[in-house]
């Protein structure tokens, strides 16, 4: 009994550690910079799609994430890359997604 309740619980933890987590949006009163330009290096094979570089708020300032090649999740989908959106409350990152 104690072994399958243990079991449960380990489970329920590894479906819990998979699941996307909602972020805090944090609004920034400073715009973000213009995106860098990005010199693309050659794809790692077929089927890779490209995802740009963005600046995310860190510390206090705006920091540059290179971009990189990524394989989409399954067949057929697309990157919609994340943005920065100007609200009342200040600049907020909406994060890229598969669709």
């Amino acid at each position: 009994m104690i072994r399958r309740t243990l079991a449960s619980i380990l489970f329920i933890g590894t479906l819990a550690a998979g699941a996307p987590m909602a972020a805090a949006q944090v609004y920034v009163n400073i715009a973000p910079p213009p995106p860098r330009v990005e010199v693309k290096v050659v794809a790692p094979g077929p089927g890779y799609v490209w995802i740009g570089g963005y600046h995310r708020w860190a510390a206090g300032a705006y920091v540059w994430v290179p971009g990189r090649w990524a394989k989409p999740p399954r067949a057929g989908v697309v990157w919609i890359p994340g943005h920065w959106k100007s609200t009342p409350h200040g600049w907020v990152w909406k994060n890229g997604h598969w669709h």
